[in-house]
């Protein structure tokens, strides 16, 4: 919203002493029926058990005549993951899929950073793909706000499959070999379990915690024992990382190097994503997140990365989104499902993405375009209106009321932030919050903390109630007595470095 206020010469203008904020309005007995009304709306996407399968290496398109590693896109390598993309498919009843899945920033390379993102909506600037270690300098974020942190700390069940980890030494070393057991889906003794790609593994709270052999998911599916969210990283062969030594036969062709690696892949997930479905904790509402690392050969518009949502609360038969998404959309979809705050851990400023701007959790959007309406909680819907502006002469500053209001139809909790962009460089707001940092552009923005007192001392301190209102004062020095130019929206989530 823009806002343009002229300010008169002092002499001219309304003198005001203090101006108080106003009372929102607020009915407390309708308040607890607003939050009952919320959950009931949400519970049907809650009711099932989220699946993530985490593949690797190659994008859903890229540009001519990039052709290494070959893209996902009508490869006839992968005709179970093509099938499931395409309308009119029955593999595809279930289906929505992204177009315009980005990198989540520049140089977000190779596989581990775009892991610890997906846990924690940042690489912290660490791009390497070694096993945590203090002296490899990738675990000085053990103590950084994360996703499965916050599921224990919410009461919510998680788990992290990890195929492979049980020849290891342990879920923060690596193994590779070729005389373990024979595997189930390529038929050799080839192993690979790679740390890189165990996102919980970077983190120390998290490391060790719920960390099971892939056995044992099929085991909690058959007895209904999977967590609410569930992580699954295939080894580097069936993930489509790497071409098992000889190549690999699938549906009656021989394939080699990186068509062996896609095939390996696409034949995995052909066995387990049938085998998700059939369980109850798919049924019961259940998600499928197919997600994919990073793109390969550029960061731009012209790379996508594949992700694919398979759930009976998609739209459906190969629902293809337009909506610009990274791996910060998925957090912020989970942290929605489950009522969770946003993440919001510093991105370094040269990894802005490839929309110009910031990849951060509480401004990317969400999955919501994927599922049927309803399915994935709205942001909160705050207007702002303008009121006048009144100088003080005793105080010399001018005061100018701002109107928040809650259009939705569920309550908002406080606090939450009115941001005044692109503010006009003859004023400065003083009764300011702080300076936004470089996590939300544009760059310096100041800030209005707003909370929703309870002033009936009846426990429902800050919320705003549907088409309750909050009016905000904003305090500024302005000695030119120039227009005061700006921008507002409110932000969800704290602006802190």
């Amino acid at each position: 919203m823009k806002t343009k206020l002229q300010t008169n010469p002092p002499d001219n203008t309304l003198e005001c002493s203090h101006p108080q904020p106003g009372k929102p309005w607020r009915n407390n007995a309708l308040l607890g029926a607003a939050f009952a009304v919320a959950l009931v709306a949400v519970q049907p996407a809650m009711a099932g058990d989220i699946f993530v399968i985490a593949m690797e290496n190659h994008n859903f398109t890229q540009p001519n005549p990039v052709s290494s590693p070959q893209q996902i896109f009508a490869n006839p390598a992968a005709p179970f993951i093509n099938s499931l993309i395409t309308p009119g498919n029955p593999n595809a009843a279930h289906v929505s899929y992204a177009t315009a899945y980005y990198n989540a920033g520049k140089g977000v390379h190779p596989s581990e950073p775009n892991y610890v993102w997906a846990e924690a909506g940042s690489d912290f600037g660490f791009h390497s793909d070694a096993d945590p270690n203090p002296a490899s300098g990738n675990t000085f974020y053990d103590h950084a706000i994360h996703l499965t942190a916050q599921l224990d700390a919410a009461g919510v069940s998680w788990k992290n499959y990890q195929e492979d980890v049980q020849l290891s030494a342990s879920p923060t070393n690596s193994a590779a070999g070729t005389n373990g057991p024979l595997n189930p889906f390529y038929g050799t003794a080839q192993y690979n379990y790679a740390v890189k790609h165990n996102p919980m593994a970077f983190f120390a709270d998290t490391a060790l915690e719920n960390v099971f052999p892939l056995a044992q998911l099929f085991q909690d599916l058959n007895s209904q024992t999977t967590g609410r969210y569930n992580w699954i990283t295939p080894n580097q062969f069936n993930d489509a990382h790497s071409a098992l030594t000889g190549g690999f036969n699938y549906m009656g062709t021989h394939f080699t190097g990186d068509q062996a690696s896609i095939a390996q892949g696409d034949n995995f997930l052909a066995t387990i994503v049938p085998e998700i479905m059939a369980s109850k904790a798919y049924q019961d509402n259940g998600t499928i997140i197919i997600w994919w690392d990073e793109t390969e050969g550029g960061d731009n518009a012209g790379f996508t990365i594949p992700e694919i949502i398979i759930s009976p609360l998609a739209k459906g038969n190969a629902y293809a989104s337009t909506v610009p998404l990274s791996h910060s959309s998925d957090i912020k979809t989970i942290e929605e499902l489950f009522g969770l705050p946003f993440i919001n851990n510093a991105i370094p400023l040269a990894e802005t993405n490839v929309q110009g701007g910031f990849s951060n959790v509480a401004l990317a959007s969400d999955l919501s375009d994927m599922f049927v309406p309803g399915t994935i909680p709205a942001a909160p819907n705050l207007s702002v209106t303008p009121g006048h502006l009144e100088y003080d002469r005793h105080t010399d500053r001018f005061v100018q009321q701002m109107e928040i209001k809650n259009t939705g139809t569920t309550s908002v909790p406080a606090p939450f932030f009115l941001v005044l962009d692109n503010l006009s460089a003859n004023a400065t707001l003083i009764n300011s919050g702080g300076l936004k940092t470089t996590i939300l552009a544009p760059l310096g923005s100041p800030y209005v903390s707003v909370n929703v007192r309870d002033h009936d001392h009846d426990g429902d301190d800050n919320v705003l109630p549907p088409h309750g209102t909050k009016i905000v004062n904003l305090e500024f020095i302005n000695p030119s007595g120039a227009a005061i130019t700006f921008d507002t929206r409110v932000l969800p989530v704290t602006p802190t470095p």
